[in-house]
């Protein structure tokens, strides 16, 4: 990480004043798409309050978002192999 202002390079743990960042932010709650769209909601209020750059916002609702996909095509998935195993044990029959 470096400092715009001066184009030296910062520990990680240190902010552009010399202060300590917290090193490990609160978890997110990232457990199913109810709680991604719950956290995306969230950034979307703190942007509208500006506590969040809409910018910066933005690029986490982007990969929010992606999650959430990702959470969605692995649970069709794991459905769709279900629907499969049971058809295909049941229904052997040829064409």
């Amino acid at each position: 990480m470096s400092d715009a202002v001066s184009g030296e390079f910062l520990p990680a743990n240190r902010d552009s004043t010399g202060g300590k960042v917290d090193s490990h932010p609160p978890k997110i709650d990232l457990r199913n798409a109810e709680a991604m769209r719950r956290e995306m909601a969230a950034v979307y209020r703190d942007m509208r309050a500006k506590r969040i750059d809409v910018h910066d916002g933005t690029r986490l609702v982007y990969v929010l978002n992606a999650l959430r996909q990702a959470y969605e095509t692995d649970v069709l998935q794991k459905r769709l192999e279900k629907l499969e195993s049971f058809y295909g044990t049941q229904h052997q029959k040829a064409p």
